[in-house]
């Protein structure tokens, strides 16, 4: 996403990512694929970068929620061009950005950081998670290893809000309606896919931007950004705040990355420019429902991304590929994509999960 955003842009990105896929590689000047977003594997693939290119700058994406002591590391060897790694911590110090958005008297679900005493409605929720990942129903008898916190499921529509952000002000380039899939009994909330539009009333929109207007100097946001929520019953209620480019950037005609960019120097973009397309667009995550082995010379629609190489072994619940569809109303937009998934599933279910095709 980043790296063909990078490139609508006019710049040569040069990228470094856990995958690698086809159209990343595509996209890029030069690549370089790592076992992880950990400073050890990192730093080999900065260190070619800064001696290749002589390269000053980096912009992230996912992935450092798991490891935010990476930032860091880049921060010192890079100017970030988005939020500052402390920034980002915060947002992973769930103690702390709840207890924020305590002082500005901002709703979000109930929550405790010590185990409850019943199971009953409670969610099971990783301090250091994206994406919905490790989310689950919470049972008396779970184990817990890594840092967790325990909080109300809250029943609703989920939605998130993209924004753009300079430290202090904000500008809301859209509202997006989001929906999950349960991919397994510990993975029960994975974020699926978003569209464009929603169904809050322009006052709903406002409460949220009041929001957004309180969070953004509180925490420093700094680019472009996103927020979470939960709408039910009239009132909305926050979950967290994504704070870096998230995949709903790629639903709007503006170019938010070079706005993005600006931000994040200290220029003045963060005044108003209308970013909503006149059709309504949708992204949604392929997710594979069994093992496979991507075929060789297998033909992906024109209308995929994040395509995985060939060869490559997909497990069962990991991201297949990804796919945009754009109509002139949200559900024929939601219907499309439905429509392009199983299509995508159909040509892969004559292949066996070492990527070989049987006749059935």
């Amino acid at each position: 996403m980043l790296a063909q955003a990078a490139k609508n842009a006019g710049l040569k990105p040069l990228v470094i990512d856990l995958f690698a896929d086809l159209d990343t590689q595509g996209c890029a000047e030069d690549f370089r694929q790592v076992k992880s977003l950990a400073e050890q594997d990192l730093a080999p693939a900065v260190d070619c970068f800064i001696e290749r290119y002589a390269v000053t700058h980096a912009i992230y994406g996912s992935g450092f929620e798991c490891y935010p002591e990476s930032l860091y590391y880049l921060n010192n060897r890079l100017t970030i061009l988005g939020n500052h790694p402390d920034v980002f911590a915060r947002q992973l110090d769930k103690p702390a950005f709840f207890s924020t958005l305590d002082q500005l008297n901002i709703p979000y679900p109930e929550l405790v950081f010590s185990m409850p005493e019943y199971a009953d409605d409670w969610l099971l929720k990783p301090m250091q998670g994206q994406g919905g990942t490790g989310i689950k129903r919470y049972h008396a008898d779970d184990e817990t290893k890594e840092p967790v916190y325990w909080q109300k499921f809250q029943a609703g529509t989920p939605h998130s809000v993209l924004f753009l952000a300079d430290g202090q002000q904000m500008q809301v380039i859209g509202f997006n309606r989001q929906w999950p899939v349960c991919l397994s009994e510990t993975q029960e909330f994975v974020f699926s896919g978003v569209v464009n539009r929603c169904d809050l009333s322009d006052v709903h929109k406002a409460v949220i931007t009041d929001w957004l207007e309180q969070m953004v100097p509180a925490f420093r946001l700094k680019g472009l950004n996103s927020l979470d929520f939960i709408h039910a019953d009239d009132c909305g209620y926050v979950l967290e705040i994504n704070p870096r480019p998230s995949a709903s950037m790629q639903l709007y005609d503006q170019d938010l990355l070079s706005r993005h960019i600006q931000a994040c120097l200290g220029r003045n973009s963060v005044a108003y420019c209308a970013a909503w397309r006149d059709y309504h667009s949708a992204y949604q995550v392929v997710y594979a429902d069994h093992d496979l082995t991507i075929p060789d010379r297998f033909e992906w629609p024109d209308w995929c991304m994040d395509l995985p190489k060939p060869g490559n072994m997909c497990r069962a619940g990991q991201p297949l590929c990804s796919i945009i569809a754009h109509q002139k109303n949200s559900r024929s937009v939601v219907e499309q994509l439905r429509t392009k998934q199983q299509l995508i599933i159909s040509k892969l279910e004559g292949y066996d999960r070492h990527g070989i095709y049987s006749q059935r």
